[in-house]
Formats: C-alpha cells, sequence, structure tokens
C-alpha cells in the first residue's frame, strides 16, 4: 500500500522587495513673510513692521522700550547732517602682549572691523543746532564696545582738542568695559581719560555724557560717569559689575529695575533720563545754559518770536479814511 504524501505549496514572498509609494511634493508657500519684514520687540514682544520701528528710531511704538541703536543712526541722530569730520583715525590697535584666546587677537580685530569701524570709538568735530563741539561715540558693534590703548588714546586727544580749542565735548557711551586682550594696558586707559578731564574742566568748558545700553566697567568706572551732565537713555543697562554677578556675589535678590537708568537716576548717580527723540534738543539746551551763548536754532526761535509778538503800530503821520 503506497503512502501519498501532500506538501504544502510554497509561495515565494520577496521581502527585500520595496513597495513602491507616489511621491508628494510640498505645497510651495508663495506669500511667505520676506525676511527682514517684521521685528519682534525684545520687551513686549510685539510683532513691529521693520520700517515702522527704524522710522521711530527703534523704539517700541507700543512699550516704548529703546532697542539699540547702530552707531551710523546714532551718529546722524545726534549731529547736524554732513557735519561730522573724523579725527584720530591714524591711531591703530597693536599686539602688544600677543594675546590668544580661541584665536589670536589681530585675526579677532580683522573680523571686528567688517562692521565698517576700524575701532570701538569714532571722534572728531560735528555741529550740533550750528554749535560747534568735540564729539565721541562709542560703537558697540566693535567686540562690544571695549576700551583699548585706542579707545582711551582718541578719547584723551579729543578731550584735550576741545580744551585746546575751547569746545564743548560730548562722548556718547556704549560698552562692555575694558578690552581683556589688552590686559593692563586697557586698565590704564581709565587713569589717562580722567586726567585729561580735569584738565578739561579746570578751564570750565563743559563736558556731556550720553549713557546708552550698556555702559558699564571701565568705561562707566572712568570718562563715562565724569560728565558735568549725565544722561541716560530710558532702561539702559548702567553700572560697573553686572547685575547677575552682584546677585550671586551678595547671595541676595535685586530690586526690580536694578542698574536700569531709572533706578540709578533714583539714586543719584544720573542726572537725567531722556527719551531718545528728544536727546539733541536736551543737549543743545543744556549746551545753552552752561555756556550762556544760543545756537541757530534759538536765534531764529527768539527772532521768529520778536516779529509775532510785536505790536502792529500805524506809521506817523498816517492818516486814516475817516480823517
Amino acid at each position: 500500500m503506497s503512502r501519498t504524501i501532500l506538501r504544502p505549496e510554497v509561495t515565494s514572498v520577496a521581502w527585500f522587495k520595496k513597495e513602491k509609494y507616489s511621491t508628494l511634493k510640498p505645497p510651495q508657500m508663495r506669500d511667505r513673510i520676506p525676511e527682514g519684514l517684521l521685528t519682534k520687540c525684545d520687551n513686549c514682544y510685539t510683532a513691529l513692521m521693520t520700517k515702522d520701528l527704524e522710522e521711530n528710531l527703534r523704539v517700541c511704538p507700543k512699550c516704548g522700550y529703546h532697542h539699540r541703536l547702530p552707531a551710523r543712526e546714532r551718529l546722524a541722530l545726534m549731529t547736524d547732517p554732513g557735519s561730522f569730520r573724523e579725527m584720530f583715525t591714524n591711531i591703530q590697535p597693536t599686539d602688544a602682549l600677543h594675546f590668544v584666546d580661541s584665536k589670536e587677537y589681530p585675526e579677532r580685530l580683522k573680523a571686528a572691523r567688517k562692521c565698517g569701524f576700524d575701532e570701538a570709538v569714532i571722534t572728531g568735530e560735528a555741529t550740533i543746532n550750528g554749535r560747534r563741539v568735540a564729539y565721541g561715540q562709542m560703537i558697540f558693534e566693535f567686540v562690544g564696545g571695549s576700551m583699548g590703548s585706542v579707545v582711551g588714546e582718541r578719547i584723551t586727544r579729543l578731550i584735550e582738542h576741545a580744551t585746546a580749542n575751547q569746545l564743548p565735548c560730548v562722548v556718547v557711551a556704549a560698552s562692555g568695559g575694558a578690552r581683556m586682550q589688552e590686559g593692563i594696558l586697557s586698565l590704564m586707559q581709565m587713569a589717562k581719560t580722567s586726567g585729561a578731564l580735569a584738565r578739561h574742566a579746570a578751564r570750565r568748558l563743559p563736558y556731556l555724557v550720553i549713557l546708552t545700553d550698556p555702559s558699564t566697567a571701565g568705561v562707566m568706572a572712568s570718562y563715562a560717569s565724569l560728565g558735568d551732565v549725565c544722561i541716560a537713555e530710558p532702561g539702559a543697562l548702567i553700572g560697573f559689575a553686572g547685575p547677575r554677578v552682584i546677585q550671586q556675589t551678595i547671595n541676595q535678590i535685586l530690586p526690580k529695575g536694578f542698574q536700569r537708568s531709572e533706578f540709578v537716576r533714583d539714586h543719584g548717580f544720573v542726572d537725567i533720563v531722556v527719551p531718545r527723540k528728544d536727546l539733541k534738543r536736551t543737549v543743545a539746551l543744556l549746551l545753552y545754559y552752561m555756556t550762556g551763548q544760543p545756537d541757530e536754532s534759538m536765534r531764529a526761535a527768539v527772532a521768529e518770536a520778536r516779529v509775532t509778538e510785536a505790536p502792529a503800530h500805524e506809521p506817523t503821520g498816517a492818516v486814516t479814511a475817516e480823517a
């Protein structure tokens, strides 16, 4: 008797075979918002049109927060158009200490110059409402506005130029402090600039300082705090050490608004807090108070007021129609 062995049917399955799927292309967003069209406020987080923010001097129209102003826009804001004449550009930095951190110091300076400036300060002569002044401005875009030998030397020569020519001196501060890559050489600039200001004050010449965000450390501990009048923008960080360092050192919670312009003013370290749009007019007014000499805009305003207020007298010998 024969046995029939039933064998199951073997079905071949291609485990390695890849299933075919249709490829879907992502939809094209033709209405995508262009890059740079909107800017978010750092304080209230409102989305603002970048063009409107720039036209408002980078002050938020919703909450009044003062964003940092680029150096060239600051120069245009503070001085009369085309009046600034830069000086002392021949003074350039050197690597006296051969300092190396993550990169060599000359390489760091070369990278910093991409912002369009050769150092962290510009100095020269300008006019403010027609009044001739010696004008200096820190460049925060250049290594955080840090003070090295060149910054100290340019500021010192600017003050000495103002003293020799009987000019008021106006300096806009924006700095994180002394430049660590120059070590003790950067710290020596504190004494040098302070000495020049003492000689300027002995001649009874005005010196005004405008403190912007941030104004700290070695710069704040020298020429940025020695103004006859210290003006600050709203909300600017002003102090020596930062609030986080102070809080960790004393192990205490700092009060609200600590080291901001309004807090510093209330404690007597700053004379006046002025909105950005009023800075130029305030500086011109202070220089008038300190020198007793009106500038061009004041002379024009006085002349216009005299014409407006002049009584309308009839000429002598005039005969009216009734007569």
